[in-house]
């Protein structure tokens, strides 16, 4: 017997990543917001590698922190290893990259969620949604409990008809042997959603103590004090290494011999796998000419002896998993505590969506994270994050919140998804971005944080130390182009030291260091310091004034860019009506039915003759307007 349960005004499914900060956010906004899950003690559980960031997903991070999201903050307090990647190259590609402790993680976000004020959390298996007039109104439990909301949000990760595969082996769960949600899938299907089904997988987990280290190499974590957050003043010391070695010809030949068990290539899969974290058994057959392939023993915490073998991803039976694994230096004599599986799941098309994450089949509700085809745990937050924005906004009236492909790595994910698709487990990598020069780790918060303000996410306090922040990098870029550095012994020595061409003349401070071989702290050295500048305002400073013509460049494209997304396209425009558009392009135009003309030139299949009919076509319609 179906009883009413209770009233909210956002209902968040799923306490994944992606759920926990979606549920968050519509909570701070001011939505009364209920989360269910299926397992209280599996709250933002990392199913998969431990750990947070790396190139382009780092970058998210630092954008769910500085629009308010709480992922950041959650792993600066719980992090067993921290290391900022690329420190080689350009401002544009460094990425900070945590390593996790599993356990720890997901005590803490469970703390951070108990303690939201407007946030209620409950252990649940949601069956079906409640559609009124074809709007969502809420969610039907297993257990007939009927909760009632003005929006809902699915964040389900990898859970919709999972099903468990390691050899032949294969049965319905969800990651870590936890309950599948079959139903919900079901019902999914039932109300016209195009669904798709993808895989991932994960590597065996190995006893600590029966790892020889000594035949592997140490990879420490940085020493400079650092952290995701911009809030974060406190840091861990104590770290722990993770290790590397190899796979090599032996381990190969393994693999090689049992291929056909794997359930990658007996044919047991049917989903599609992730092509940029392939299984072991995918990189021996579409790399065969490399010897050896890399393998992080990963720890999982400091309370825990369990060792993630990052680099072994594996659908291999139970007793070949032993065997591989033992032919790798310094694994010789490792336990498996937990076997490698592969996962398949349900995804819905992204196509299916609106910028704001919210379906166009049915408004109210809402998707983000794994469902929608993205893998990684910093795309699903973002997701969340996003979702749980627009969603508050719906039920508030308030403007929705949709950020441009300029603005963030953010942007880009949802722009790729609801725009592109995704025909394998997305993930965000910085080749996918345009204006990767200006979505850099460094400048996170001048780009997002008074958007995060405005939402009421962010407090006045941060946001006024974010006005000064401004203000200090503003008033020493001006300094250094009114401070004049001559040729003198001093100079010319610094310049010598870096091989860079010496002074002929007087040039001023701000000059000399769009130099490449030269930074700010070189500058300091033949000027006046401003010793009051703290460190992150000097980073900013250096960075802004060596990539100045680049940066005024990518603004440019910016601006050339968002001319076409002022252009927007009526939601009820006939396609059919607009004569000369290619029959593909119209196909697609009426799927993805784009908001904009910058955004129907990014869908595949829609080429830019098809563009300039279309741009045409819209501004006729608009004289025609006037005319009347």
């Amino acid at each position: 017997m179906v009883y009413d349960a209770g009233h909210y005004d956002t209902i968040v499914i799923g306490a994944g990543h992606a759920g926990c900060e979606a549920g968050i956010a519509a909570a701070r906004m001011g939505a009364k917001t209920l989360m269910l899950t299926l397992n209280l003690d599996m709250i933002a559980f990392m199913p998969c590698n431990p750990s947070l960031g790396g190139p382009a997903k780092g970058i998210v991070v630092r954008e769910i922190d500085a629009l308010g999201g709480v992922m950041a903050k959650v792993i600066d307090k719980t992090y067993i290893q921290m290391r900022m990647l690329n420190t080689g190259k350009g401002p544009a590609v460094r990425a900070l990259r945590a390593q996790a402790d599993k356990p720890l993680y997901i005590r803490e976000m469970k703390k951070t969620l108990e303690n939201e004020e407007n946030l209620t959390i409950r252990q649940g298996m949601v069956d079906r949604l409640i559609i009124e007039d074809g709007v969502c109104k809420g969610v039907l439990t297993e257990t007939k409990a009927a909760y009632h909301a003005e929006t809902v949000i699915i964040t389900t990760g990898t859970f919709m008809r999972g099903k468990v595969l390691m050899g032949d082996l294969e049965y319905e769960s969800g990651p870590n042997n936890q309950r599948p949600s079959i139903k919900l899938s079901e019902h999914l299907e039932e109300l016209g959603f195009e669904i798709t089904r993808f895989k991932t997988g994960t590597p065996p987990r190995v006893n600590s103590h029966t790892i020889d280290y000594s035949k592997t190499e140490i990879q420490p974590g940085d020493e400079k004090l650092q952290g995701f957050s911009y809030e974060t003043t406190e840091y861990i010391t104590d770290q722990i290494p993770c290790w590397l070695t190899y796979t090599n010809e032996f381990t190969h030949q393994v693999i090689n011999d049992n291929l056909s068990l794997s359930a990658m290539y007996s044919g047991a899969k049917r989903g599609t796998g992730p092509r940029y974290c392939p299984s072991i058994e995918d990189k021996i057959v579409r790399f065969n000419d490399k010897s050896r392939h890399q393998v992080f023993l990963e720890p999982e915490g400091r309370e825990t002896e369990e060792v993630y073998v990052q680099g072994l991803s594996t659908s291999l039976p139970e007793s070949v998993q032993h065997e591989m694994v033992r032919s790798v230096p310094g694994l010789e004599n490792a336990e498996i505590m937990r076997a490698g599986y592969a996962i398949e799941y349900d995804a819905i098309v992204p196509t299916q969506l609106w910028p704001t994450l919210e379906t166009k089949k049915i408004p109210g509700l809402f998707t983000a994270g794994q469902i929608n085809g993205t893998s990684g745990y910093e795309e699903a937050a973002a997701q969340g994050l996003m979702a749980g924005i627009n969603a508050a906004a719906k039920v508030l009236g308030k403007d929705p919140l949709i950020l441009d492909r300029s603005q963030a790595y953010i942007g880009v994910l949802i722009d790729d998804l609801v725009t592109k698709g995704t025909k394998e487990p997305y993930r965000l990598l910085t080749s996918r971005a345009e204006y990767r020069l200006l979505l850099r780790h460094d400048n996170a918060d001048l780009r997002l944080t008074e958007t995060g303000y405005k939402l009421g996410l962010i407090t006045k306090e941060r946001y006024e130390k974010y006005v000064e922040k401004n203000r200090l990098v503003e008033q020493e870029k001006n300094r250094l182009r009114k401070i004049i550095i001559k040729p003198e012994e001093n100079v010319q020595a610094l310049l010598k030291d870096v091989n860079a061409t010496p002074l002929k003349e007087a040039v001023k401070a701000s000059d000399l260091l769009k130099r490449p071989e030269i930074t700010y702290g070189m500058i300091e050295r033949v000027i006046e310091p401003d010793n009051t500048l703290p460190s992150d305002v000097k980073e900013q400073v250096g960075i802004q004034i060596m990539y100045e013509g680049y940066i005024k460049k990518a603004n440019e494209q910016v601006e050339r860019m968002l001319k076409m997304e002022d252009k927007k396209i009526p939601e009820n425009l006939d396609y059919d009506d607009v004569n000369g558009i290619a029959t593909e392009a119209r196909q697609k135009l009426k799927k993805v039915r784009p908001l904009s003309v910058g955004q129907a030139s990014r869908i595949s299949g829609v080429n830019p003759s098809d563009v300039s009919i279309l741009l045409i076509y819209i501004e006729q319609g608009k004289i025609a307007r006037v005319a009347n």
